[in-house]
């Protein structure tokens, strides 16, 4: 009896403390049926503005809750039924019938009865301490159905005290904050951290890219241990980072209301839960509680051939000055992207001649297997003759948004192959370069092929002694970055070859300011100040502009500042008038010039009062909360007033970011003897040549020659005809960001956002020996079109927005030099035309019937066109060149 007594009293006790043991999540009691009213809704509309009018729909049900199995030592490890009853499907905001696309249809007619029958047949979670270990549905189920049913299975996930988990959900694998406050508690998501299986891309530039910004909240109450109700947002918002305005955002909300509660079924027998789930239907299957990837399928869609045949006229040259040309490129991408290799090449081989080299820029620029694959063997780059088409693939690679390895091994087994053009074997080389960066920048620089392209162009100039093979290989370092490749920049900035010397000296003003060490600098300022060589103007300049930018010291500047004076005349001038300008345009070394300046040794009227007519000059070309751009011109002439360089540079900056957007270098040099004029120090034994350089978009391009040598002079100038020769021609995807985003609520937002760039950049250069007048000229014509699309795809229902906005415009630099007598007379002007800008508002929601509502919206407005201010000098000096010219 005594025995009995103890063993009674041990019991009690062990259920006493067993129940009052905090519960670590909602507990369901047996024997019941919980009722709720359950809705999801989701919404896509630009950003800014009411959700009013916005695309999306709500699906509306009763879901019942019961439990079926608790495991006997533990009241958190419990497996729970759930199942989905009188769905219903509805606008997600009130309409006109009109404008409502599920007028007159019914939820079984829009979801088809398979989908029906299978979101309402029941399905279990596993559940323990809040948290799902096993989803348990039917393989067989499509998987947005599947996804649904993810979605409300994860509204049931909630811990009951404060603290940071990481948990799987429908989103992923997910770090969240729980907040717990008197029967209530705060999930917050941080969405940054969830891992999905499915991954997007997004461009390498900072400044051309896209930015998400994403919360996601859930607010439990609770009541009697069990949830009373739960209320979820979450909210994904993207913009393009140069343009905020074309933004869109998708909001998705879940609401889970407890609405009765009833006598239910009891609890089944089992040990575990695979043998109670077994028991139950042995159909049912641990599926994942992490939403699968679904694919889409686009109904009545146009082939690749039929949308080539459609776009076609839009991308004939005559077209690509217009914004219909970008427009139809990126369109092209799209369809491109979902096309074989066979569809592909389809379509390059029945391209006409004029229309073919803008279907290899978007064939390239859509960057997949099946894209690269077809390039390659519609290409034959033995053949000489296919120049045109094989640099448009190589600049085509070198603009790509997210190159991946397998693009670079593409173009270092060409490298390696039969070339049929000098130029494009240069470009092969050049455009590698440029991969490493980018692939380097994503974490790729120990990757196999990049390591085999670093050792190639590292070692490369130092393998032989072809003047033209060693600047390929300088280019492709410079277009690298490589921290590696600067003590070989700092060996060539002191070469007796010139343009040695100018690639290397450029390509050390790209790094970073901390790169610089000591003994980059002091090559730099031998350089500069001739301390064991004499150097040409431009290879001087060139390293001032190294010092200028690289954090200068208080004695560097000094040091420049008092070589004014002790330089060519038109040296003595370029240089005074780059330290205006870094002052005047509060550039990073202003503060220690101003510091130097105070100095009357280094500055004092002797010294800046020198004339000339070369210049250096920066200003902004727009600026906004988004983006600022500024363009800078530097002009160096020889003594004898023929151009020696001339330098255009346009910058993009936005949030701490910067984008070299353009650079173009023109170089001209020994053409003294034309007028019978004394080259300067330096410059007497030099070959006659002009050529022009560009870099676009971070990516040094190759450099194109007008001529090299007397015989090539003479030729050109009797046959000069003032048209341009064209340096970059074609079509560049700028922009290009693509993700799936997974909705707490099971949907799926797909986002894509492109801008694509028609671009003609060309240069030329006239001498006339009659009037004694040289002219230069830059050309640049473009048009731009940036588009961002968020739609929310289920296979039978579809809803989405589109953002855009287009821009055409042009700009021209042109520099004209009389120098009949000194000082020479120079003009430069710099003018952009009036352009349109116009802005577009597209939402669209349909089902799979093909039933659809459209609705668009524009804006547009003309930006007036104007001649960039350059200093004051410029504008006499203008007055008298077009006074004499009357």
């Amino acid at each position: 009896m005594f025995t009995l007594l103890v063993f009674l009293l041990c019991v009690a006790s062990s259920v006493s403390v067993k129940g009052a043991a905090a519960a670590a999540g909602p507990r369901l009691n047996n024997n019941q049926l919980y009722k709720f009213s359950y809705t999801t809704e989701v919404l896509v509309d630009r950003t800014r503005g009411s959700n009013k009018g916005s695309a999306g729909y709500r699906i509306s049900s009763d879901v019942d809750v019961n439990l079926v199995w608790r495991d006997p030592s533990s009241d958190d490890d419990q497996l729970i039924q759930l199942a989905i009853s009188n769905v219903r499907l509805e606008p997600v905001s009130r309409r006109s019938q009109k404008k409502n696309v599920l007028h007159g249809s019914t939820t079984e007619s829009v979801l088809g009865k398979t989908n029906l029958a299978a979101l309402t047949k029941p399905f279990l979670v596993h559940l323990r301490n809040g948290k799902t270990k096993a989803f348990y549905s039917y393989w067989s189920e499509p998987a947005t159905i599947k996804n649904l049913k993810r979605g409300l299975a994860s509204l049931m996930q909630v811990q009951l005290n404060t603290g940071k988990v990481i948990e799987n959900d429908v989103s992923g694998r997910c770090t969240v904050e729980y907040r717990a406050v008197k029967g209530q508690v705060t999930r917050t998501k941080i969405l940054e951290t969830c891992k999905t299986p499915e991954t997007g891309f997004t461009t390498h530039s900072q400044v051309l890219g896209v930015k998400r910004k994403s919360s996601s909240v859930t607010t439990f109450t609770l009541e009697d241990g069990f949830i009373r109700s739960a209320s979820a947002e979450e909210t994904h918002s993207l913009a393009v980072n140069s343009r905020r305005s074309a933004a869109a955002k998708v909001l998705s909300r879940q609401t889970l209301t407890l609405v009765a509660v009833e006598g239910g079924t009891l609890e089944a027998a089992g040990k575990d839960v695979p043998g109670v789930v077994k028991s139950i239907d042995p159909k049912l299957a641990a599926v994942g509680i992490i939403a699968e990837k679904v694919k889409s399928q686009c109904k009545g869609c146009p082939s690749l051939f039929e949308h080539w045949q459609a776009q076609q006229k839009q991308l004939e040259p005559a077209s690509l000055s217009k914004a219909t040309a970008p427009r139809s490129f990126l369109a092209l991408i799209q369809s491109i992207r979902k096309a074989s290799k066979d569809e592909i090449l389809k379509v390059l081989k029945s391209a006409s001649k004029t229309s073919l080299p803008q279907v290899v820029d978007a064939v390239t620029s859509s960057q997949t297997v099946a894209s690269l694959d077809a390039m390659l063997e519609f290409l034959n780059f033995t053949d000489a003759k296919g120049l045109v088409l094989q640099e448009r693939f190589l600049y085509a690679c070198g603009f790509a948004s997210h190159p991946n390895e397998r693009m670079l091994r593409a173009l270092l087994d060409i490298s390696k192959g039969k070339i049929g053009s000098t130029d494009i074997k240069e470009s092969v080389v050049i455009i590698m370069g440029a991969l490493v960066h980018k692939l380097c920048e994503k974490g790729g620089c120990n990757l196999p092929t990049v390591e085999q392209v670093k050792d190639m162009i590292l070692v490369g100039p130092d393998s032989t002694q072809v003047e033209s093979e060693v600047q390929m290989y300088l280019l492709a370092l410079k277009n690298s970055m490589l921290p590696e490749a600067i003590p070989i920049f700092t060996k060539y900035a002191e070469s007796e070859v010139g343009a040695y010397s100018t690639i290397a000296l450029t390509a050390l003003e790209r790094y970073n300011s901390d790169l610089m060490t000591e003994e980059v600098k002091q090559t730099v300022n031998r350089v500069y100040h001739q301390n064991r060589r004499i150097y040409e103007k431009n290879v001087r300049a060139a390293a001032a502009d190294v010092i200028l930018s690289s954090n200068p010291s208080y004695t560097e500047v000094k040091n420049l500042l008092l070589s004014i004076g002790n330089l060519p005349h038109e040296m003595n001038k370029y240089m005074l008038s780059k330290i205006q300008d870094i002052v005047r345009f509060q550039l990073p070394a202003s503060k220690v010039i101003t510091q130097a300046m105070k100095d009357m040794i280094s500055h004092n009227y002797d010294r800046f009062s020198k004339v000339g007519s070369s210049s250096a000059y920066s200003g902004f070309m727009a600026q906004s909360a988004d983006v600022t751009s500024t363009y800078s011109l530097d002009i160096l002439y020889s003594g004898s007033g023929i151009l020696r360089r001339s330098n255009m540079n346009i910058y993009g900056a936005s949030k701490g970011a910067m984008l070299h957007g353009l650079q173009v270098a023109i170089e001209a040099q020994g053409l003294e003897s034309l007028i019978a004029a004394t080259p300067d120090e330096g410059e007497k034994d030099l070959e006659s040549f002009a050529g022009m350089s560009a870099l676009l978009f971070d990516v040094q391009l190759r450099p194109v020659t007008f001529f090299k040598g007397y015989s090539d002079l003479m030729s050109k100038m009797f046959s000069m005809t003032g048209e341009p020769m064209n340096v970059v021609k074609g079509l560049i995807l700028l922009t290009d960001h693509s993700e799936v985003i997974q909705l707490q609520s099971g949907l799926k937002a797909s986002a894509e956002f492109q801008g694509g760039l028609a671009i003609d950049i060309s240069g030329g250069m006239e001498i006339s020996l009659w009037y004694r007048e040289s002219k230069t000229s830059v050309n640049n014509r473009g048009a731009l079109v940036v588009t961002g699309n968020v739609t929310v795809d289920m296979d039978f229902m579809r809803a989405g927005v589109e953002v855009s906005f287009e821009t055409e415009a042009s700009l021209d630099f042109i520099t004209t030099v009389q120098f009949s007598e000194y000082p020479f007379l120079v003009c430069m002007q710099m003018d952009k035309t009036t352009f349109p800008v116009s802005e577009y508002l597209t939402k669209y929601e349909s089902l799979s019937s093909g039933k659809s509502i459209v609705s668009r919206k524009s804006k547009k407005q003309l930006v007036p066109g104007s001649e960039f201010p350059l200093h004051q000098e410029n504008s006499n000096m203008c007055k008298k060149v077009f006074d004499s010219s009357w």
